[in-house]
């Protein structure tokens, strides 16, 4: 009688299992990754070291600001710079102006721009594609050239010293928002409004109940972009504003100064640290929602 194996006779017999390492990365995969992590810790310094000079040159003193040849690093670092520029101006009042004035205007730009950038992704009319184009190459157009005849429309209207031109601005929708949300609202299926319209939804219904909802990302955005850009102008505030409605980035670049009117240069920096840090913190919150807005809004 032939003997034969368990595992001959046994269909349950366990087998051996052999155990191997997962295969490691070939040498030029890390090479090639190594180069791409060294590249971009490069280009994060170039954008961040402006960022650095001014925290740097916020804690200088004025004449180791001045000193040629420069000054990389202060020997004593002032700390009571930031206390300074926040004692010698209304800080909190005029942050308060710039608050205000963005949150206006990023709000209605945004809600605005989405309305807009639906009718131009979903609705049919003549010249649709013309008036888009138009709406394109505004965007070409400098802020200076417009500067002038939006300032004697806003006085002839009163609204000068006022918050209303930017309740107007951001009611007039932004070309380059209505391109993101044009471009998003353009991906959605055909389906969506197929479906509401069988059900007796308006086309106001569509926009609010369906694709509004469905632009999170973008809507994001949009805001943090328009906030973004409202915290920042110097311009339109130092033009339409008095010195007590007034941003404080006009503030910061007007008000430290000496009896001479020579700049402090050293507060100027200590108060725009202090100026960049809440816009640095709304996009660090923003972050995901930021980032997934602006890389989907040209899907199909």
């Amino acid at each position: 009688m032939t003997a034969t194996s368990p595992t001959a006779t046994d269909p349950t017999a366990t087998r051996p299992v052999r155990v191997t390492s997962a295969p490691r990365p070939a040498p030029r995969i890390r090479v090639n990754r190594l180069l791409l992590y060294t590249a971009l810790v490069a280009i994060t310094g170039l954008f961040l070291g402006p960022f650095g000079w001014l925290v740097i040159s916020g804690l200088k003193t004025p004449a180791e600001l001045a000193a040629s040849p420069v000054h990389w690093l202060p020997e004593h670092i002032q700390w009571h710079n930031f206390a300074d520029a926040y004692r010698l101006i209304d800080f909190l009042g005029y942050a308060r102006n710039s608050l205000v004035i963005a949150l206006i205007y990023a709000t209605l730009v945004t809600l605005s721009s989405a309305w807009v950038g639906f009718g131009f992704a979903r609705l049919e009319a003549p010249g649709k594609k013309t008036l888009f184009a138009i709406l394109l190459g505004s965007m070409m157009l400098p802020q200076m050239i417009t500067l002038l005849p939006t300032y004697l429309i806003f006085a002839k209207l009163g609204m000068v010293d006022t918050y209303w031109p930017w309740v107007l601005w951001g009611l007039s929708s932004a070309p380059y928002l209505v391109f993101l949300f044009r471009q998003f609202f353009a991906g959605l299926p055909r389906e969506l409004e197929e479906a509401a319209i069988v059900d007796g939804c308006g086309w106001s219904g569509i926009f609010w109940r369906i694709f509004l909802p469905q632009s999170w990302p973008v809507l994001s955005a949009s805001f943090v972009i328009a906030f973004t850009w409202t915290w920042g102008d110097y311009i339109a505030p130092q033009l339409l504003l008095s010195t007590d409605r007034t941003t404080l980035a006009v503030a910061v670049m007007s008000t430290y100064v000496t009896s001479a009117g020579t700049p402090v240069t050293n507060l100027q920096a200590a108060a725009s640290v202090m100026y960049v840090v809440p816009i640095l913190l709304i996009f660090l919150v923003a972050q995901r929602g930021f980032v997934a807005g602006t890389a989907t809004t040209g899907l199909k």
